[in-house]
């Protein structure tokens, strides 16, 4: 009976310690840095990813609302339906990337807003 009730306490922590570090994981460490996305836009273009940084230049020009985000490792776009976020907020964005437009060998991504989650 001792080693029944030893097992099943058991696989209880060791479940806590799992949802724990999954928790951990999804919400604080999974982030893709912005400077990756920059050197290479093909590989992220259509896809969604997490970034996080601070808030620079949010700016409401009628029915658009876009902010930049600034990590260690560069800067992007982000495109937003919700309400702007302040100057030097500390953001964490989940977004699709996608390429505003190209003209010659320059290319402006944009991140387009799905959550956000404050840091």
């Amino acid at each position: 009976m001792n080693k029944m009730i030893s097992t099943v306490v058991f696989v209880i922590i060791l479940i806590g310690i799992l949802a724990g570090g999954y928790w951990f994981y999804t919400t604080r460490i999974s982030h893709t840095a912005i400077g990756d996305i920059l050197k290479n836009p093909r590989n992220y273009e259509g896809t969604s990813v997490t970034i996080e940084g601070q808030v620079i230049d949010p700016i409401s020009l009628l029915i658009v609302k876009y902010y930049k985000v600034k990590d260690n490792t560069g800067e992007i776009i982000v495109t937003t339906r919700r309400l702007l976020p302040t100057a030097g907020e500390k953001i964490r964005v989940k977004g699709t990337i996608d390429s505003a437009f190209s003209i010659g060998p320059e290319q402006l991504l944009v991140l387009i807003e799905t959550e956000k989650q404050q840091k």
